[in-house]
């Protein structure tokens, strides 16, 4: 996965300095001899009257030269199901299955109206090359007559991110553009907080946000009702695909 320069971070990098506390807690690090932890902010996850509910999603990064090799979170409710996307391929492995890169997704799954978060969490360590090519073994069922063609999977889409940290009392816009030659695919939102504790009711419900896509945009506006600082970031993510590898 590639994504463009995350404001958010910073920010994270900045947390995962300064709340040890919260580090012990979680197991991105275990059974990696090098491991830069990384901790996201509190990713509110609203929930729908619907029976498909929303999935809300939100993507961590670790720093340059470093891949994704643990992660773990941290959940407001046991009612949080939540999951993060991996590349196929063998083995699975880091560097393989992950990238600089993770996407977390999570899915409020009872049929509360509670707004609920999580907070994620990545063990980045230092990149490395993949192993050599392996043999190939198959079976034949000695089928005859025209099959349908098929491919082994390819690059995976290219997520496009923007991130901006939210500003009191304010209504803001971000903007993740795919680039020449791809196509607008899907598109996600989320908003959290950096703290050491699952945001409040009020301060969850402060923010609102919508996505409006269009040809190769998708446009995420926040509205911001808090007048005080809040350490919140909102981001938008636009999974595209179509580009060169």
């Amino acid at each position: 996965m590639r994504v463009l320069a995350l404001i958010g971070l910073a920010l994270a990098l900045a947390v995962a300095a300064g709340s040890a506390a919260g580090a012990a807690k979680t197991k991105e690090c275990n059974g990696l001899q090098v491991c830069v932890p990384v901790i996201g902010p509190w990713v509110v996850t609203p929930t729908a009257a619907a029976t498909a509910r929303p999935q809300t999603a939100f993507v961590l990064s670790c720093p340059k030269g470093y891949i994704v090799g643990g992660l773990d979170a941290e959940l407001s409710s046991r009612a949080l199901d939540v999951t993060f996307a991996a590349r196929l391929g063998a083995p699975v492995n880091p560097g393989v299955s992950t990238t600089q890169d993770a996407i977390f997704a999570a899915t409020k799954t009872d049929g509360s109206a509670t707004r609920v978060s999580f907070r994620p969490h990545i063990g980045c360590m230092p990149a490395a090359g993949g192993g050599g090519p392996r043999p190939r073994t198959g079976v034949s069922f000695g089928l005859s007559g025209a099959l349908a063609a098929v491919f082994p999977p390819g690059q995976p889409p290219a997520l496009r991110v923007q991130t901006v940290a939210l500003r009191p009392g304010a209504t803001q816009h971000a903007v993740a553009v795919c680039a020449r030659g791809e196509r607008l695919v899907s598109a996600t939102r989320a908003f959290g907080f950096f703290a050491d504790a699952p945001p409040s009711r009020s301060l969850a419900s402060a923010v609102t946000t919508t996505l409006a896509i269009g040809g190769k945009r998708a446009v995420l506006t926040v509205h911001n009702t808090l007048h005080g600082t809040s350490h919140g970031v909102a981001q938008v993510v636009a999974t595209c695909a179509g580009g060169g590898a």
